[in-house]
């Protein structure tokens, strides 16, 4: 045998080539090689018997897949260069075929532990990693995964080369501490203990449950938990599985409550590891009734089942069809004027919640116990269905009232009157120190002034606590409303007006003028409103619906949910009440709110 270099157009591929059938191989992983250094391993190969001058005088027995990578470099324009050749002797076709056998046989891919010691070498030389990976035609995360086995200690890599440990065994390994390497030897030298092995290692790595990063609801990156990387495999995991947990449950229970304010009657969490099982429940649709069940895996997986009842549940309902479904009855008010009045009663109560800073501490402290869909120290938008209704709360004397106490926090605490909120809004920063700081110069009085803006700020419209704290406070919407064109373009419904003008006007006018159209009626009513046109000035004056308690002027009710709970408002307000009586200061005397009559006029903190 011997050595040279050979044009590539005087080989051709030999028939008895192991390699030589079928289409050409797949060369991807060594041309990028081949392209940068030409071919380094000799072809084997040997002259053709009887090629004449004008045939093609070498045929190639083993380095069919280097000569392809040459031929696809030469066709995208490469430029011919001799290939070194090892010439086999002459001899027979048995010769032959066992020298291509050898030569291809041979060429086994070495372990992963020899191949991350000549990374490691090249890594210490400076080649990068897509250098190394462009060198072996590999991925790059295939050289990253590979030089992971840096991270075992010697002994774990020597174990591995061994075959004493199996590559899923050595792979889980790579994600484990220093410490917990050695806490893995220890178990696997001792013969009587339990040394976890493949997939039940991971779960011992993570103390019993491996949660992938996946397999969150929250985001990840803003969350700042720790994440441990599997570059052998195509996931993360979290390194400490309580703070998953506690960051899972959270927005499980954020969800849950989007889902109730969607208007689902129930959302049902089930216990951790307990599993959804399809055939003990029935759809059911939400205005039947259907709730959202919430699956939650022990792995971290978290599945929402919407629209469903038990199978029991749905029985019953079915009995229930057969029977004479009664006549739906229309609400006595429409959405958009129960959106209406529940902004303006928003708004008067948390006017009058800004002079009552005790109020407002105890009621900021029922939410942090009793919880709140909205109370997740967000600011209340205050939409409205229609831009009249929201230029109506806008423009309220409510809603000025309380922006003139804001205004003076604002300057108390030296954030600028033309800052919008008190309460700090996503995208706006507050110096926590500075404000912290300035805290703890004022005196309780002014300190709890500050809480019932930030409490009249994140006091969301609808829900039962404006229910509570206005009755509490005794909040008289005729002090803090009158009726504008937003109002009345909401007031439709000729029994509403009927019954208005007759609170207004009389029995005796509302009689009268039975068979007059809405329009009339509502001019009837504002005449009455404004003292114009020769009737008797009604002021001040708000609907039933506005009141604390709020009322019906018809058997159809329909004032909006959050009135069916004026019951456990009372509750809520008698047992502050009791907490209130039945505490006292240290020295005796008992505790009572503090009130200040006047806008605060604490100067503002220095620049």
């Amino acid at each position: 045998m011997k050595l040279d270099f050979i044009e590539p157009d005087k080989l051709v591929i030999a028939k008895i080539n192991m390699r030589a059938k079928g289409r050409d191989p797949d060369v991807g992983d060594i041309e990028p090689s081949i392209r940068k250094r030409g071919v380094l391993i000799p072809l084997l190969v040997r002259e053709r018997a009887g090629a004449g001058p004008e045939d093609i005088p070498f045929e190639i027995l083993a380095g069919r897949r280097r000569f392809t990578a040459v031929k696809n470099i030469l066709r995208e324009g490469g430029t011919p260069r001799p290939l070194p050749c090892a010439i086999l002797d002459d001899g027979d076709d048995a010769d032959a075929v066992e020298a291509s056998m050898l030569e291809n046989l041979a060429r086994v891919a070495p372990d992963e532990v020899s191949q991350w010691e000549a990374f490691v070498a090249l890594v210490k030389a400076g080649r990068s990693v897509d250098e190394i990976a462009d060198t072996f035609g590999f991925e790059p995360a295939t050289v990253k995964r590979i030089l992971a086995l840096g991270n075992l200690v010697p002994r774990i890599r020597n174990l591995y080369r061994g075959g004493e440990i199996d590559a899923a065994t050595v792979r889980h390994l790579t994600l484990a501490t220093k410490s917990q390497q050695n806490a893995w030897l220890a178990l696997f030298d001792d013969r009587e203990a339990y040394c976890p092995t493949g997939h039940q290692l991971k779960a011992w790595l993570f103390g019993g449950s491996a949660i992938a990063v996946s397999r969150a609801l929250f985001d990840v990156a803003a969350s700042g938990a720790a994440i441990v990387s599997d570059l052998f495999g195509e996931d993360s995991f979290f390194a400490d599985s309580d703070q998953f947990w506690t960051l899972q449950m959270a927005e499980i229970e954020a969800r849950r409550a989007a889902y109730i304010e969607a208007g689902w009657g129930d959302v049902v969490v089930m216990t951790k590891g307990d599993w959804f099982r399809s055939w003990d429940y029935a759809h059911a649709p939400k205005r039947k009734g259907g709730r959202v069940y919430v699956e939650v895996r022990d792995n971290g997986e978290v599945a929402f089942h919407e629209g469903y009842l038990t199978t029991k549940e749905a029985a019953r309902g079915e009995r229930g069809a057969s029977d004479p479904e009664p006549k739906p009855v229309r609400p006595e008010v429409t959405s958009a004027m129960n959106a209406y009045i529940d902004l303006h009663r928003h708004a008067a109560v948390r006017a009058d919640l800004a002079r009552h800073g005790g109020v407002a501490l105890r009621a900021m402290l029922a939410h942090v116990i009793a919880g709140c869909g909205h109370y997740r120290v967000d600011i209340e938008a205050q939409r409205a269905p229609k831009e009249d209704i929201a230029e109506s709360v806008e423009t309220a004397p409510a809603e000025a009232e309380f922006d003139v106490q804001r205004r003076a926090v604002l300057g108390v605490l030296g954030l600028g009157a033309e800052t919008p909120t008190v309460t700090g809004a996503p995208g706006r920063r507050i110096p926590f120190a500075g404000v912290f700081a300035r805290l703890l110069e004022l005196p309780d009085p002014v300190v709890l002034e500050i809480v019932a803006i930030v409490m009249g700020e994140t006091l969301m419209a609808g829900h039962d606590a404006v229910e509570a704290i206005g009755l509490h406070l005794g909040t008289d919407m005729r002090r803090h409303w009158r009726a504008d064109a937003a109002f009345f373009d909401q007031l439709r419904d000729r029994e509403n007006l009927l019954a208005i003008v007759g609170e207004v006007a009389g029995e005796a006018v509302a009689s009268a003028n039975e068979k007059e159209k809405a329009k009339a009626l509502k001019a009837i009513i504002a005449d009455h409103l404004d003292g114009t046109n020769g009737r008797a000035h009604v002021a001040p004056w708000a609907p039933r619906w506005m009141l604390f308690p709020p009322e019906a002027y018809t058997a159809r009710g329909g004032i909006g949910s959050v009135r069916a709970h004026v019951h456990w408002a009372a509750d809520l307000e008698y047992m502050i009440e009791a907490e209130v009586d039945a505490d006292a200061r240290e020295d005796g005397s008992p505790c009572s709110d503090v009130e200040t009559e006047a806008v605060i006029e604490v100067p503002p903190l220095a620049a």
